[in-house]
């Protein structure tokens, strides 16, 4: 008999990990989420980063639960005063602001498309990951754009902090899919040798 493949959603099979490894892929996310947060394109009242990039590949390599615990140690870190959030930002005033919007749905945006991965919307169906990234990104840019329209009014909102992201959240979307599956045919040509 052969033996059965593993039917996990992710390369890394992270709930076949023990806790010390789940542990550390929660920090070194939470270190990626940061170092993202610099790579940034100012713009107001809402700068493009690669935050949405980092949290969606975490998303489908760690699944919802490490995903999410990922970024909740991420947002809390720059609610503490840590320079880990847009441009080495931090404090609890962006949890009010103009981008609180964006930064409460990032959890959710995790455990969206981490659940759909889960669920096999992954990269054993290209479309399926596809699809769940964008949906990724929509939970973004909506709960974001929601919320700024309470501060500039639904009109800018949609034209300052959801049109300009439209076409990197498809860009990025794309990325992160084509990341997972990097790391997939990586793990899979290690684990073969």
């Amino acid at each position: 008999m052969t033996p059965v493949p593993s039917q996990s959603f992710s390369p890394l099979d992270p709930n076949g990990r023990s806790v010390s490894w789940k542990l550390i892929a929660i920090v070194i996310t939470a270190l990626c989420l940061s170092v993202a947060s610099y790579i940034e394109i100012p713009m107001v009242p809402v700068p493009i980063t690669a935050q949405t990039y980092v949290l969606l590949t975490a998303a489908g390599l760690l699944g919802w639960k490490l995903g999410a615990a990922s970024t909740i140690l991420w947002l809390s870190l720059g609610a503490l005063g840590l320079p880990v959030l847009a441009g080495g930002s931090s404090g609890l005033d962006y949890f009010s602001g103009p981008t609180a919007g964006y930064l409460f749905a990032f959890p959710l945006a995790v455990a969206v498309v981490g659940l759909l991965f889960e669920r096999g919307w992954n990269t054993k169906n290209i479309v399926l990951a596809f699809l769940a990234m964008l949906l990724g990104h929509t939970v973004c840019l909506g709960f974001g754009g929601a919320w700024l329209s309470f501060t500039i009014g639904p009109e800018k909102a949609f034209l300052k902090g959801v049109l300009p992201f439209l076409l990197g959240g498809v860009i990025k979307s794309a990325l992160t899919v084509a990341t997972v599956l990097v790391v997939d045919r990586f793990l899979g040509s290690n684990r073969a040798q």
